[in-house]
């Protein structure tokens, strides 16, 4: 399958709920607070049905695919993994998810987006232990710290990101807005991800 290219406001629309896939933009200018918005997408959007026990599991599969930006494939390798380890399927996956390189560049503020952060990471802006990383799929851990090259520094961007970076930022991680390096304090716990998503019903997804 590959990478969604449409307009992603009709992501949005299909969950019923903000996404933040453009970032900031989803705060101020978003179809979902429109009138035309609060319909699904497409011509039978605006149909009224009762959602079956199994809608609502690939409902929330659908939506945690988007937030991260993953392909069916990709989102399905995650689980695997999360299935492998100990503990809870649920909590594993969510946190492999949060603890991606992209998504971790986001959550500390260095990009307005978790698109961008991917973009920023591909092009090889961003450095983990004065290390370039161009994989977006890097897992990082405890104790990482992730920076971006000299030259970065001065873009106007980046620059503008890095003084609104602050109370965003989540307690598993810390941020210096000085050195524009953030560091990985610890593990995601659960609760903890970019946004809410009950990883219980993606698990019963995948056990049917």
């Amino acid at each position: 399958m590959s990478r969604y290219l449409g307009s992603v406001c009709k992501l949005c629309r299909r969950e019923k709920e903000k996404l933040f896939l453009k970032g900031e933009r989803c705060s101020s200018n978003c179809a979902l607070d429109r009138k035309r918005g609060k319909n699904g997408p497409g011509q039978h959007g605006a149909a009224k049905s009762k959602m079956s026990d199994y809608a609502k599991h690939l409902r929330e599969k659908q939506k945690a695919r988007r937030v991260y930006g993953l392909t069916e494939q990709q989102f399905r390798r995650y689980y695997e993994e999360a299935e492998r380890m100990k503990g809870s399927t649920g909590d594993n996956l969510l946190r492999l998810l949060e603890l991606r390189l992209d998504n971790v560049v986001y959550r500390l503020g260095m990009a307005a987006s978790k698109k961008l952060a991917r973009q920023i990471v591909n092009h090889g802006n961003v450095l983990v232990n004065d290390k370039r990383i161009d994989v977006p799929r890097y897992q990082v851990k405890a104790g990482d710290v992730i920076t971006v090259p000299e030259k970065y520094k001065e873009n106007f961007a980046l620059k503008k990101l890095v003084e609104k970076t602050s109370a965003s930022v989540p307690a598993w991680l810390s941020f210096d807005k000085n050195k524009v390096a953030g560091t990985v304090v610890s593990e995601p716990l659960a609760g903890e991800s970019s946004h809410p998503i009950n990883s219980q019903l993606i698990v019963e997804y995948y056990s049917k």
